[in-house]
């Protein structure tokens, strides 16, 4: 039986942490390969990547497997085919730029940038396209377990702590690059923590608030920073009351100046629960950013998120796990797990699981179509979760909608 009152907390960093810096790299090259498919005319199906980066001080390093278009190409020594850096490094710099950083110690302008991209493996390569060539269905590009979460504790169908700790990063970044008063001296580098207490299984309030924000005037304490961010942290919450004894928690530490790779080395994918569900639902272990969608921790973690947000905005429960199981090379999953936590309305997991796979072609390349994921939409990803966000006219978030809910009910009552 479910505890009605308890206390749940859940992280989430900015833009500018390390972490999410190569995140957005990652992700942004993602996007260009994409662009420069369409550009050469190349089928977008095709497009291979998996690309992963580190930053520390003044230094970025990208490296991973690529299928790439001619126009990321150039003739080596020899005349053999060679990869381009210029427009990698380009799209880095673009990403650092638009992220913040201006800094000594970590510069759009003067960081040094390494490429050291090469071809996808052709092991690899035959797994994802002999299936193909079977029956038209991609085989995965990896084995894995994906996960799928949804409940009605917010609008958009998220658990309530991780979705307020993005939102206060967001509203606070949003004033720091439009230089709001003093939120315009805050830095680039963040993170939030946001405890809530549930009562009756609903969150009734939030009881701490843990904030370490980046800030350039180095005059400033603990209490100055406080007075800066808290109207945007009250902002954030909403409707969702502090309690009257909510601990705060602002630059705990004192001063954080140094911050973003200058402060800590960052690598894509180490934020994989801030990414997703904030602890509040399991997590297969893949990251996404850097993956193009052949790669099921990418593509079939976004088809859970998208049944399960379909099955409980269909009200058949109140709250929804799916698992996806993923073998290489195989197209189909091995299995489909469902679990309504007790809160099916007339509904059993068996009979959710059988209408999954009614209404839904599984198969990456079931998942590409159905989703419409073969798009440069990746780099607006990288930061403030891959869900509970707003589905895009260019494409993103199409994981979010709930279109799938009729034709779920649908196959129940077939």
């Amino acid at each position: 039986m479910a505890r009605s009152e308890y206390l749940f907390t859940s992280e989430s960093v900015s833009e500018g942490h390390p972490d999410k810096v190569c995140d957005r790299i990652s992700d942004e090259i993602v996007d260009l390969v994409y662009k420069e498919a369409k550009k050469a005319g190349i089928d977008p199906w095709t497009v291979r990547i998996a690309c992963e980066t580190l930053a520390t001080t003044n230094r970025v390093v990208i490296a991973g497997e690529v299928r790439l278009p001619p126009t990321l190409m150039k003739p080596g020594k020899n005349g053999e085919p060679v990869i381009n850096p210029s427009k990698f490094k380009s799209v880095a710099r673009k990403a650092i730029r638009d992220i913040g950083y201006e800094q000594g110690g970590f510069n759009w302008k003067t960081a040094k940038i390494d490429v050291l991209l090469h071809s996808q493996s052709a092991d690899i390569a035959q797994g994802v396209d002999r299936a193909a060539d079977a029956d038209n269905s991609e085989g995965a590009g990896d084995q894995g377990i994906m996960f799928g979460y949804a409940c009605r504790e917010t609008p958009e169908l998220m658990p309530a702590p991780i979705f307020y700790a993005h939102k206060i990063l967001e509203l606070l970044s949003a004033a720091r690059k439009k230089g709001e008063g003093e939120a315009g001296k805050l830095g680039p580098d963040a993170k939030s923590q946001v405890t809530v207490r549930y009562k009756d299984g609903k969150p009734a309030e939030v009881t701490q608030i843990v904030l370490s924000t980046q800030h350039l005037d180095e005059s400033w304490d603990s209490a100055k920073v406080r007075s800066v961010v808290e109207p945007y942290i009250r902002e954030a919450l909403g409707d969702l009351p502090v309690a009257d004894d909510a601990k705060w928690y602002i630059n705990p530490t004192g001063k954080f100046v140094i911050g973003g790779p200058d402060g800590d080395a960052g690598l894509t994918g180490r934020k994989i629960i801030v990414d997703t569900y904030g602890g509040a639902a399991p997590h297969g272990g893949g990251a996404f950013s850097g993956k193009d969608t052949t790669k099921v921790d990418r593509s079939a973690a976004y088809a859970a998120r998208y049944l399960a947000k379909n099955v409980v905005a269909a009200k058949l429960a109140d709250r929804c796990t799916i698992q996806i199981a993923y073998a290489i090379g195989v197209a189909q999953p091995l299995a489909i797990y469902v679990d309504l936590h007790e809160t099916g309305n007339k509904v059993t997991e068996d009979e959710v699981e059988d209408a999954i796979r009614k209404v839904m072609d599984l198969s990456p390349s079931g998942i590409r179509r159905h989703l419409d994921l073969n798009k440069p939409i990746y780099a607006r990803t990288s930061a403030y979760g891959h869900f509970g966000r707003k589905a895009g006219r260019d494409g993103s978030f199409s994981w979010e909608k709930t279109d799938l809910a009729p034709k779920l009910k649908a196959a129940l009552a077939s």
